[in-house]
């Protein structure tokens, strides 16, 4: 069974209509999730309790789009 992994990650953006983080140092790892309505939840969760902050965004990654597991790693990929 393939796994849907999802990653809820967040911060304050330079600009609230781009997606720029101010300080990539700062941004915010809520979690790794298997399900996207997990990972939704989460989202909403912080995204609620940052909403008096405009420049303070959440995000949903869908974890297993980055990565065709049927396609061969490269030799570099393989020693991580």
């Amino acid at each position: 069974m393939t796994q849907r992994l999802h990653l809820v990650f967040g911060g304050e953006l330079v600009d609230p209509s781009k997606n720029t983080f101010k300080n990539v140092d700062d941004i915010h790892i809520v979690g790794m999730y298997p399900d996207y309505a997990t990972a939704f939840d989460a989202w909403k969760s912080e995204a609620h309790r940052t909403v008096d902050n405009a420049h303070m965004r959440y995000f949903i990654a869908h974890l297993h789009r980055l990565r065709d597991e049927e396609t061969a790693a490269s030799s570099t990929e393989e020693l991580g």
